[in-house]
């Protein structure tokens, strides 16, 4: 799950932003299974950074840019 910290994606829609992917926010059961995966991603908008904390894997794998 780590690896894809790092990893740049671009958003969808009329003006997509580049987006980095920076964290992994794992939620787990009182039984220690894994519930629950998302990935927190940053862009710059208007030289400020913003955040996203509830991206899902599959935007970040449909959107990846290669380098």
């Amino acid at each position: 799950m780590s690896d894809q910290i790092g990893k740049q994606y671009k958003t969808r829609g009329k003006h997509p932003k580049l987006c980095t992917v920076i964290d992994v926010h794992t939620t787990y059961n009182k039984d220690g299974e894994i519930v629950k995966t998302r990935y927190v991603s940053e862009h710059d908008f208007l030289g400020q950074k913003v955040i996203d904390k509830d991206v899902g894997l599959t935007t970040i794998l449909m959107n990846e840019v290669t380098q």
